[in-house]
């Protein structure tokens, strides 16, 4: 069993992608296990790039103190995309980017063509490991690479997982949640005092 984050850890900030996270979804069973904040969106269907920052924005400000960020699929691209807008992202100690979608594949649904452009092309500003399964079919292992070499994150190849999403059977899985407490445990000299 995974030990429970310590209380003293930054605030977790599950961030789903396109079609949220359903019942099934290891994001739905931390937030149930471990209190990790969802963040929710309005519209799951039509992903609006800038909403959906918009929304994290707000996520973030109404934290007292440091943040985690845990994106899956889409959501590891909006993680990216707030930090290179928001004043906010110093207060994010790391992020564990989970399956994230190649934005540049030849399958890409409609709904997520906005948000191809602009792609940030600069390093995250805080630590960020990327977690790719070896049979992700939205997205290669090479493709991951790369985006985990543009964001200047570590990128952790798991087995395969598939979307390492609900259909991949993991129940709560603990492995991700060693991950996140490896990350945590990585940046703890990052952490920044809460705002005054």
């Amino acid at each position: 069993m995974t030990p429970e984050l310590s209380s003293a850890s930054a605030r977790i900030l599950l961030l789903p992608g396109w079609l949220g996270s359903g019942a099934g979804h290891w994001q739905q069973r931390w937030h149930s296990l471990y209190g990790d904040e969802l963040v929710e969106q309005a519209d799951w269907l039509t992903p609006r790039r800038g909403d959906w920052i918009a929304r994290l924005e707000d996520v973030v400000l109404a934290q007292p103190g440091p943040v985690a960020l845990v994106g899956h699929s889409l959501g590891c691209h909006l993680a990216a995309a707030w930090a290179v807008s928001s004043r906010q992202a110093q207060r994010v100690v790391c992020a564990l980017l989970v399956a994230p979608p190649d934005l540049a594949g030849p399958d890409l649904p409609p709904a997520l063509l906005p948000w191809q452009r602009p792609l940030p092309e600069q390093a995250l500003p805080f630590a960020a490991t990327v977690v790719a399964s070896a049979n992700d079919p939205y997205c290669s292992t090479d493709a991951a690479q790369r985006l985990a070499s543009r964001y200047g994150a570590n990128c952790i190849q798991l087995g395969a997982l598939g979307h390492i999403n609900a259909d991949s059977g993991l129940g709560d899985w603990p492995q991700g949640r060693t991950l996140l407490q490896a990350a945590l445990q990585r940046s703890r000299h990052n952490v920044v005092p809460p705002p005054v």
